[in-house]
């Protein structure tokens, strides 16, 4: 006899309580799912049930095996599920979360040739700049940039950013440029005020010694975009991923700060919640993605 079926009919004769209400369960007569289990019984050449006419509960033996059977059933109902989902044409709302600028300026541009590919996918994209629960709030995947603080969860990089130190050109006519990191204790600083740190910049030296800059903002606001305004406007120095100073760059809105510093790195993940397969809109969505940015980061935006 198959051993699947048999531990599948052990299992179900434990879980029901007996080989009648298991016999209804799998959907075949009782003296089959009898026979199942002494077959399994005689293969082990363990008692694994104790029988007697009122009730039917495993031994000692049983209920040990019973706990090893029960994981490698619900493996193989994932296995089959896994392979059902994989040939399944992704479909569904899918719920995502991503940080109001990169939203904005690189998700939103994108999402309608995603769409036109896979028809059958609605998307609500939610735009916030807060740490959300991916799986208390209701989100299938979130698009984060920098460190992952999350290790539970599963990640896909999918570019990278680079992160300067930038202001105005009228800012530095007016206050000078700061020569090193010491001297931007002097300067006009313009904060992200949904940081968990706070109020600091953590900034590699060119000896490449970590440091933290903790100076007190003259503006501080929670949203990248209005930062780099702020910036553009004169208002201080800021510190901010290319794909939002890109541009601004390239027009000559904005420059480098300390130009002697090394330039740092941070990666744009796909995060979504952890388990044995990936739902199929999921998958296409963080494949798509991959594709989107090939050409992008860590300067290129």
């Amino acid at each position: 006899m198959d051993r699947l079926t048999e531990m599948e009919a052990f299992a179900t004769v434990v879980d029901q309580g007996g080989f009648t209400d298991a016999a209804k369960k799998m959907g075949i007569s009782k003296s089959a799912v009898s026979k199942h289990v002494s077959s399994l019984e005689a293969r082990l050449g363990a008692r694994l049930l104790n029988r007697t006419t009122r009730r039917v509960s495993p031994t000692e033996i049983g209920l040990a095996y019973y706990d090893r059977a029960r994981r490698v059933l619900n493996d193989a109902g994932e296995a089959d599920a896994l392979v059902t989902s994989m040939q399944s044409a992704p479909s569904g709302l899918l719920r995502i979360s991503v940080a109001t600028d990169f939203g904005v300026n690189h998700l939103s541009p994108v999402l309608g040739e995603f769409l036109a590919e896979f028809p059958d996918i609605t998307v609500n994209m939610v735009l916030n700049n807060r740490y959300v629960e991916l799986i208390s709030e209701g989100f299938d995947m979130a698009v984060r940039i920098g460190e992952l603080e999350d290790s539970t969860l599963r990640a896909r990089k999918l570019t990278d950013t680079t992160k300067r130190m930038i202001a105005a050109p009228s800012y530095f006519e007016k206050f000078g440029r700061p020569a090193r990191i010491d001297d931007l204790n002097e300067h006009k600083l313009l904060h992200y005020s949904n940081q968990s740190s706070g109020n600091v910049w953590k900034v590699t030296a060119p000896s490449g010694e970590k440091r933290q800059v903790r100076t007190a903002g003259w503006l501080s606001v929670n949203d990248g975009q209005s930062l780099l305004n702020a910036c553009i406007a004169g208002l201080g120095i800021a510190y901010l991923p290319s794909y939002l100073y890109a541009d601004a760059m390239k027009q000559g809105l904005v420059e480098d700060a300390i130009p002697d510093l090394p330039v740092e790195t941070q990666g744009i993940y796909a995060v979504y919640p952890p388990g044995r397969f990936t739902q199929p809109k999921v998958r296409a969505f963080i494949d798509f993605l991959v594709h989107a940015f090939a050409e992008r980061g860590p300067q290129d935006w």
